[in-house]
């Protein structure tokens, strides 16, 4: 399961993107491939990096930064930010 579904399971994640008025299709999570990579997902039951997860409203592109935390046994993960970079869009 990708990690953005498992996150989305979680009310404190989508109260995040509600609060940005950010819609669920528009996130992408950085290096999520990397992250549930075989060789990174063997070594470890859970993982624990610091990522950052991009959203876009209608007006505006958001940066979270923080730290996630996924259990690969429940496949619970959990997003802690840390830091949020917002960045106006400019009408062309």
């Amino acid at each position: 399961m990708k990690l953005k579904d498992l996150l989305l399971n979680t009310l404190s994640f989508k109260e995040i993107l509600n609060q940005f008025s950010i819609d669920k299709s528009d996130i992408v999570i950085e290096n999520e491939e990397l992250l549930l990579s075989t060789s990174q997902l063997t070594r470890k039951e859970i993982v624990k990096e610091h990522i950052c997860i991009q959203g876009k409203s209608k007006n505006s592109v958001v940066n979270f930064f923080g730290t996630l935390h996924y259990n690969l046994l429940s496949g619970l993960a959990v997003f802690e930010p840390e830091f949020v970079e917002t960045n106006n869009l400019t009408a062309a």
